[in-house]
């Protein structure tokens, strides 16, 4: 058994709590990573996660946003930054990074970047060029890096139920795309391709509307990228849709990350 990272963007986590710590108690991951928590730094419902035996550093924000990284009991977080490089004057709580268990970790919320038509959609790209020139500056010191979470990006046509119908949508646009190739061709590898190049309908996410899920209509939109000294320990990655089918459940389910140590 190696070291498991979990990514799940839990949509408020007040709201999910039950059933995420019913998950947690189950999965036990050594590591979690946690988004969209919708709720501030201060009433972030560390007491729960504590009494399940995690700890770590959580950037809120009220009603939007919001990420967490948590690391069970024993596996210390330490050399925390709360937000993404690059622009002092972006106030979203969007981004927490620390080394834990000898991993530089990331929680990240990539925007989402609708309508495009909005400022929201330059504000998703130049997100994404910040955290390409951060991961630039961290895979140049041979750090190993390991970046999870909810990237609001659809890498490809199989990652979706219905291509033609997302073709215009931030999250499948050709420069959100683009930009997250650039992400990998820094040298990332994204671990669920990795290991499942051709396994259809890997889905992470199911929107409430429309019986999406029910009808099994999804994307895969929550990722693991790793720097080549975490890629070196990649044993598997898998999604666990379980969660999602739950009453009161997160539109999103966990991604689960295993490396060796």
């Amino acid at each position: 058994m190696g070291l498991t990272i979990a990514t799940w963007n839990v949509n408020s986590v007040k709201a999910r709590l039950p059933v995420v710590s019913g998950w947690i108690a189950s999965a036990r991951p050594d590591v979690l990573l946690l988004q969209e928590l919708k709720c501030e730094t201060a009433s972030f419902p560390a007491e729960a996660f504590a009494a399940l035996g995690y700890e770590g550093a959580v950037v809120g924000q009220k009603a939007y946003n919001g990420v967490a990284l948590l690391a069970r009991r024993g596996l210390a977080v330490s050399d925390v930054i709360t937000a993404l490089p690059g622009d002092p004057d972006d106030g979203q709580a969007r981004y927490v990074e620390a080394t834990v268990a000898g991993l530089r970790v990331a929680s990240l919320y990539l925007p989402n970047g609708n309508p495009v038509d909005s400022e929201k959609y330059p504000y998703k790209l130049r997100w994404m060029e910040r955290l390409r020139a951060h991961a630039a500056r961290l895979l140049a010191d041979e750090v190993p890096l390991v970046l999870g979470g909810d990237f609001n990006i659809i890498p490809e046509p199989e990652d979706v139920y219905a291509p033609s119908e997302w073709r215009e949508d931030a999250l499948f646009r050709p420069e959100s795309r683009r930009a997250f190739r650039a992400l990998l061709n820094l040298g990332l590898t994204e671990a669920f391709r990795a290991l499942h190049p051709a396994q259809p309908r890997a889905w992470t996410f199911w929107d409430y509307q429309a019986g999406c899920w029910p009808r099994d209509l999804g994307l895969r939109i929550d990722h693991f990228l790793l720097a080549p000294r975490a890629a070196d320990r990649l044993l598997s990655c898998t999604i666990d849709r379980a969660p999602r089918g739950q009453e009161k459940a997160s539109d999103h389910t966990p991604v689960i990350l295993e490396l060796s140590h």
